[in-house]
């Protein structure tokens, strides 16, 4: 087949939403969106009908080879292993179904697949032309392998009687009596980290731990005295003073210097290998982000070399007092997720180290504005710089891509923008939001000079992520694998009990029916089948057309309104590209209005505050009518062959959807 466009683009930016979209180009504050759409086309409201289930790795899968889960076989954030478990699903070998970028490579076109977290690592083909980057996670490069410690806080102040290293989860017993203007929560990490191991066991959740707890401070505190500076080899500056910070579980300390400027305010922080330099490591001005501080940390018990960034939130200026948030730390050695590893050495020589990613958040402004979005906006030139060094570079045909920013940002603040939080208003929650999406606006911005130089680019998105009208309800529980409270309630999940007869966070398998797992899945424990089956195979109808009318009895108590918006047996799934071995053998979405975000819900719904679960299309370049929106409604399984046509190759083996040929120029199909 003739290709229609000379180079392809594949821009992945994820969660990116067309509803709220569509508002702030209306607004004019997405210029760089609107100049491509003048130059392309788009369906009319924007749209792309996403998948299911809408979440990460299995959508990503399907805009790779234009096929469904139920055929691609990566059905959700999490693999299914037994009953009690599940797997992490960022793994290729796990994928049945042929990627677009196998087909490009082998066709003879020189293809980058960057950070695409849907069946991309480790890479499929061996053929020369195939250049993969990382993908075995969501957040950027290697921020899957490379991280070896988290974010931290120096909380410091002359009334601290003493250096402190708290981990996050350590109660506030341990904390020194004083004022610090921002207490970290405790018991910050228990979710969060379970939901990002490889493995996890099906545990039984209370109804506060049901959405991710994104919001609060997953970060070690540092507590730290400041006194006037001395010991030092080299005098410091008249009036310096001094404080502590530790890394690596406080194993490794560095002495810093608080300065003051002409005027006698202090402005500057200095970081110190010890006292016995003179050179510092770091030179920190208030409130500047400052990126790639190189220093060490601990790797088991290894010391390693590590790019950090840092920002001084808060110096009074008599030093009486000082905030510095510290990133996770990264290990710029590790090019084990590049494939060739020449293309880690290209990028590290000339673009930069690879970027931390940040969940600061916890209902403070500072934190989400000043930390987390620069920490993206750190990664974004970072990203567009490396992925347009490459093109440059290697002279590529055909690139895949993939931006976290929306998505990461989303799950610190889009749940809560109706209601608000803590001392959060919804407005101030919704203009944050806002400028999440202003961000990815300039990333947008920085391919848009690649239309000039003959590239055809397309731009879409996984899911979008939704702002609920109500509570969310209790039905499925997260990403992870973890059973729905209801099921308990209604007995067909028992616990395992203590000697004081109180639930413990494991299943008692000689007495379970049936158990939620991986969100909206759930699973018969069928004799024959499952390790510890007590369900004979001839009573499972009865027993799933019981759970699936427990299922819609669930109602609202304010609003009287259903709580599950659709439930289907496995079989019935494959209506909606579901079913399967992987998948439950039974499938339920909450309904709109309840949602945690994502992952729960149709991919049609919407939420409060201009929000919805759909993702977004947009197309420009050769090959692209101008100035197009058209009445089509275009699939997630459309953007294979799309892409595919513009390329001038055939369809991968298992591709299911059709080209978008309403947006297409001279085109014979």
């Amino acid at each position: 087949m003739k290709p229609l466009a000379d180079k392809v683009l594949v821009l992945g930016i994820d969660a990116m939403d067309p509803r709220l979209t569509a508002k702030l180009m209306a607004e004019g504050k997405l210029p760089n969106l609107k100049k491509f759409l003048e130059r392309g086309a788009a369906q009319k409201d924007f749209e792309l009908i996403g998948g299911q289930p809408t979440v990460t790795p299995p959508m990503w899968t399907t805009l790779a080879t234009g096929a469904n889960p139920s055929t691609h076989g990566i059905t959700a954030y999490y693999a299914k292993g037994e009953l009690d478990e599940a797997v992490y699903n960022f793994d290729s070998g796990r994928c049945r179904a042929e990627p677009l970028w196998n087909v490009s490579a082998e066709a003879g076109k020189k293809t980058l697949v960057w950070h695409w977290p849907g069946s991309s690592w480790p890479p499929t083909s061996e053929s020369p032309n195939l250049h993969v980057v990382d993908g075995t996670q969501p957040s950027g490069p290697n921020v899957g392998i490379a991280e070896v410690e988290g974010e931290k806080l120096v909380i410091a102040s002359d009334k601290t009687p003493e250096v402190i290293y708290r981990r996050k989860g350590a109660t506030n017993s341990q904390l020194p009596c004083f004022q610090t203007g921002m207490e970290l929560e405790e018991d910050v990490e228990s979710l969060y980290d379970r939901v990002h191991s490889e493995i996890i066991k099906t545990i039984y959740i209370k109804p506060e731990e049901i959405r991710l707890n994104f919001t609060e401070l997953p970060m070690d505190a540092i507590y730290s005295p400041i006194a006037p500076a001395k010991g030092w080899a080299a005098a410091p500056p008249d009036g310096a003073k001094e404080f502590t910070l530790m890394y690596s579980n406080g194993l490794i300390r560095r002495p810093c210097q608080i300065l003051k400027n002409a005027q006698g305010v202090y402005d500057t922080v200095l970081i110190f290998k010890n006292k016995k330099e003179e050179k510092p490591i770091a030179t920190l001005a208030k409130n500047v982000y400052t990126k790639d501080i190189i220093d060490e940390a601990m790797k088991g018990e290894e010391r390693i070399m590590v790019n950090r960034n840092m920002r001084v939130l808060d110096l009074t200026e008599d030093a009486s007092t000082l905030r510095l948030w510290i990133s996770a730390a990264m290990d710029f050695s590790n090019d084990a997720l590049w494939h060739p590893k020449s293309l880690y050495q290209e990028v590290t020589g000339n673009v930069g180290y690879p970027q931390p990613a940040s969940v600061a958040g916890g209902f403070d402004e500072r934190f989400i504005a000043d930390c987390s979005r620069a920490s993206w906006e750190s990664s974004l030139e970072w990203n567009a710089a490396s992925i347009k060094h490459l093109i440059k570079k290697n002279n590529y045909d055909v690139v895949f891509s993939h931006f976290h920013a929306v998505d990461h940002q989303g799950h610190l603040m889009v749940a809560f923008m109706k209601k608000g939080g803590k001392d959060m208003s919804p407005e101030k929650l919704q203009r944050l939001f806002d400028e999440v999406y202003f961000q990815a606006d300039r990333y947008v911005g920085k391919f848009l000079p690649l239309l000039d130089e003959g590239w055809t680019i397309v731009i879409v998105s996984d899911h979008g992520q939704v702002c609920p009208e109500h509570d969310v309800s209790t039905l499925g529980g997260g990403l992870t694998a973890v059973n729905a409270i209801d099921m308990v309630t209604w007995g067909y999940t028992t616990l395992l009990k203590d000697e004081n007869g109180e639930p413990l966070h494991a299943v008692d398998w000689s007495k379970t029916q049936a158990v939620c797992n991986r969100s909206t899945d759930i699973y018969i424990n069928l004799k024959g089948r499952d390790p510890h089956g007590i369900v004979d195979p001839q009573d499972k109808f009865e027993l799933e057309e019981r759970i699936i009318t427990d299922l819609y009895s669930m109602k609202d108590p304010e609003t009287g309104h259903r709580l599950c918006h659709l439930a289907l047996r496995n079989r019935d799934a494959v209506l909606l590209g579901m079913g399967g071995p992987e998948s439950g053998d039974i499938i339920y979405f909450v309904a709109e209005g309840y949602n945690r975000d994502h992952a729960d819900c149709l991919s049609t719904i919407d939420g409060t505050c201009h929000t919805s679960c759909r993702s977004i299309f947009f197309a420009a370049g050769k090959g692209i009518k101008q100035g197009l929106l058209t009445d089509r409604v275009i699939r997630h399984v459309d953007v294979t062959p799309t892409t595919a046509v513009l390329a001038g190759l055939r369809m991968p083996a298992q591709c299911e959807g059709a080209p978008v040929y309403q947006i297409l120029e001279n085109s014979e199909l």
